[in-house]
């Protein structure tokens, strides 16, 4: 399990919106996949804290950019056609995360 959590978490970060692009927005899915990719820039709050990376903290609640109020702004995100993927994307990251809050428990 110690191996496997840090696969699926990166896999979710990386293979599964690049899937996700590809299989919902075959025409344009590279653009897509890049405003996903993007989306990792919320894990700049990451330098907010100390250390900088703790294997054994859960991000969700935590970092600002990893709450409750940042998931409604993404959610906002949604609604408007220029910023749907970012919204998206950011939503997915925080799924992401909170998967890998979960899976923390079997380890």
């Amino acid at each position: 399990m110690i191996f496997l959590r840090p696969v699926l978490h990166y896999a979710c970060h990386f293979l599964v919106p690049a899937l996700g692009a590809k299989l919902f927005f075959p025409k344009k899915w590279k653009m897509v996949y890049y405003q996903f990719l993007a989306t990792m820039l919320i894990d700049l709050d990451h330098l907010l804290a100390n250390p900088i990376f703790d294997p054994n903290r859960c991000s969700i609640g935590f970092h600002p950019l990893h709450t409750l109020w940042a998931a409604g702004l993404y959610g906002v995100l949604l609604f408007f056609p220029k910023t749907r993927f970012i919204g998206i994307g950011c939503l997915w990251h925080l799924m992401t995360d909170s998967l890998d809050c979960w899976l923390r428990v079997f380890e």
